[in-house]
């Protein structure tokens, strides 16, 4: 080879390995790139491909009265399940399968392997169950469809063959279940009402559903499968459901290629949600709820009126009483609502808090709005007489009539609204004017809703206007729409609440509209929205009270009567129209103790019966005692002492 030739033979050479260690370079360049820096992807792959996330939900918060005392709580729920992701019960689902299987084959019929695996699952659990079965002397049978859409959704978490464990039962399982039985005894927890239908609109119930993990949990990126937890439903279960709401468990596992467990990497208990404490008092509560009672004589049974109560302090609005009839018991909406139970409370209006959500015409109370829009207005005055012959008659010839067709005779305002004349208010009305009327009404909160931290509180109320009646029909106001208005009935709307709160501001002397369901801290209550004056001189006011305090002392009022407590209350009876007639609706409000109010109340009963005379002093009066009766049994200092007995009789 001359030396031209060897040039050409390196310089080829050269290239070769000049290709080579490019090719060499690229290579390792590669291998460190994945080596070093999609590492990290490669490795989250692998994570999210053999690890999996469950979510455990955490035990609600309790509900406390005022005083402390359990209103809502958990209890342990008891099951029996089997871990369809243990070792050993996939290999009996195996066997079991190749079992089928071969007796198929031999029988020479045709199968589907998905049914087939279906039937394994299903008599490999069945015979967990008939071990059970036995010693607890049930005859329970296996769901085949749950146990397939159990291993499709949530392969990882325990599949309940019983549920509903009682206490006994469970200390028998535990006792006799081998240790390494594929049937392990299981604690959940559930909510539960110890005062059972009482209180139930206002504690509300609560509802299952598969949880969904908080933003911000590990392993986000991973399969997750999440047990049922509970959200709020209604009432304060759905109002604070955030607070009572703890903070959910986690756990991290390992799995095989199957997607079953092999090792728990990573765990966090779950937190129980916060306590919150009430306003209500259960003692004054359970004392409304029982009064609601009456015995039916035709059936020789207690029967319940239908209607609603609320009871509030005076000074900061704080319900201590919210009543709502019909009701149901709380703990037959656990762990859910069966068809039947949903059916029946939907049949008997049930579900409705008629104290928030019931809209009825005020009736006679209302008597105390115009009396106050009138004085208010100067349109009378303390001492403005009115003739009651039984009726008043208008121009046109018509005829409205009073309660008390003999009539009252002559009347001041004090004594029509102590015995409720409507004849007297008929003229006030007329004289006052809806104008007036109805912006006083508004101005003491009957036009709104109250705000109550409730939820589903209505906003239908009705404080009619001639601008509402031509919007609403297209027609103008008539004198007719004056009297209706000046004794609660015609359009008006309002809600048992909305009474309550109106006639505490009575008592009080100012308008206050915002009542709370929960019990205030000093610093709370002092910020809660500023009241309103009342607007009423001292004379004035003196003048609606002693109408008020006149109705309970020799009035229709005389039966919320307590011994020893001062009350200013005024009844009332409102009609609502019906196909066939009318029903009546019995009224009263009031407060006590006169000289220094602490509490107010007030009370509606639905009458039940077309055409059938209802009167708030017969039917609500009572309800009304017992709530007061209640209230100064644990405040016995509100009442005055009784006369000593060398005192009786003195001589002046």
């Amino acid at each position: 080879m001359n030396s031209e030739e060897k040039m050409k033979y390196q310089g080829r050479l050269l290239l070769f390995y000049g290709l080579l260690a490019l090719m060499i370079s690229t290579l390792l360049a590669g291998v460190g790139y994945r080596q070093l820096i999609e590492t990290a992807e490669y490795s989250e792959q692998v994570k999210v491909q053999n690890h999996r996330r469950i979510i455990t939900p955490a035990p609600r918060g309790n509900i406390y009265d005022r005083e402390g005392k359990l209103l809502v709580g958990n209890k342990p729920k008891f099951s029996a399940v089997v871990y369809l992701s243990d070792a050993g019960v996939r290999s009996a689902f195996r066997r079991e399968y190749r079992t089928l299987v071969r007796d198929y084959r031999e029988r020479k019929e045709k199968f589907k392997t998905d049914f087939l695996q279906k039937k394994a699952r299903a008599n490999v659990i069945q015979t967990y169950l008939d071990d059970v079965n036995r010693m607890l002397a049930r005859e329970e049978e296996v769901n085949v469809e749950k146990v397939s859409a159990h291993l499709n959704y949530n392969p990882l978490l325990p599949f309940p063959i019983i549920s509903d464990l009682t206490r006994e039962e469970f200390a028998i399982l535990l006792e006799s279940l081998p240790i390494e039985s594929p049937v392990q005894v299981y604690v959940s927890n559930q909510r539960h009402y110890p005062y059972e239908s009482t209180a139930s609109h206002t504690l509300g119930y609560v509802s299952s559903t598969v949880l969904t993990a908080d933003e911000g949990m590990p392993g986000e990126e991973l399969t997750t499968f999440s047990e049922k937890g509970t959200f709020g439903r209604s009432g304060v279960e759905l109002q604070y459901d955030e607070t009572l709401q703890g903070e959910m468990g986690l756990e991290i596992w390992v799995v095989d290629p199957l997607g079953f467990q092999v090792e728990s990497i990573q765990k966090t208990y779950p937190t129980k949600g916060s306590d919150i404490q009430l306003s209500l008092d259960i003692d004054i509560q359970r004392a409304a709820e029982e009064a609601f009672k009456y015995p039916d004589r035709a059936s020789g049974t207690w029967k319940e009126n239908v209607g609603a109560a609320v009871m509030l302090d005076v000074h900061t609005l704080e319900v201590l009483a919210m009543v709502s009839k019909p009701d149901y018991d709380l703990n037959d909406t656990m762990p859910f609502i069966s068809t039947e139970i949903y059916e029946k409370m939907k049949e008997n209006s049930g579900l409705q808090n008629r104290a928030l959500q019931g809209l009825y015409p005020p009736g006679s109370p209302f008597k105390l709005v115009t009396s106050i829009a009138a004085l208010k207005a100067n349109t009378i005055t303390g001492e403005t007489e009115h003739f009651c012959p039984g009726y008043y008659q208008f121009p046109t010839g018509a005829k409205q009539y009073c309660w008390k067709r003999t009539g009252h005779q002559e009347h001041i305002l004090w004594e029509a609204i102590r015995d409720s004349c409507n004849v007297y208010f008929y003229l006030t009305g007329l004289e006052t004017g809806v104008d007036i009327i109805s912006r006083e009404a508004i101005y003491m909160g009957l036009g709104d809703p109250t705000g109550i931290d409730l939820p589903h509180e209505t906003q239908s109320m009705i404080i009619p206007t001639k601008e509402w009646k031509k919007r609403r029909f297209n027609q103008s106001w008539y004198p007719g729409d004056a009297t209706n208005l000046a004794i609660g009935q015609g359009y008006t709307r309002v809600t048992p609440l909305q009474m309550a709160v109106f006639v505490s501001s009575i008592a009080r002397r100012e308008v206050v509209t915002r009542p709370s369901i929960l019990k205030l801290t000093p610093q709370e209550a002092n910020n809660r929205p500023p009241p309103k004056p009342l607007g009423l001189t001292d004379e004035q006011y003196r003048i609606i009270l002693d109408g008020m305090i006149g109705s309970a002392e020799q009035g229709s009022s005389q039966r919320i009567q307590v011994e020893g407590l001062s009350t200013a209350a005024k009844t009332g009876t409102a009609e609502v129209a019906k196909e066939g007639g009318k029903i009546e609706l019995a009224w009263i409000v009031g407060f006590a103790p006169v000289e220094n109010p602490q509490v107010a109340l007030a009370v509606i009963i639905e009458g039940q019966d077309l055409n059938r005379d209802f009167f708030g002093g017969v039917h609500a009066a009572p309800i009304a005692r017992a709530m007061l009766k209640a209230y100064v049994d644990k405040n016995p200092h509100l009442l005055t002492p009784e006369p000593a007995a060398s005192e009786v009789g003195a001589q002046p």
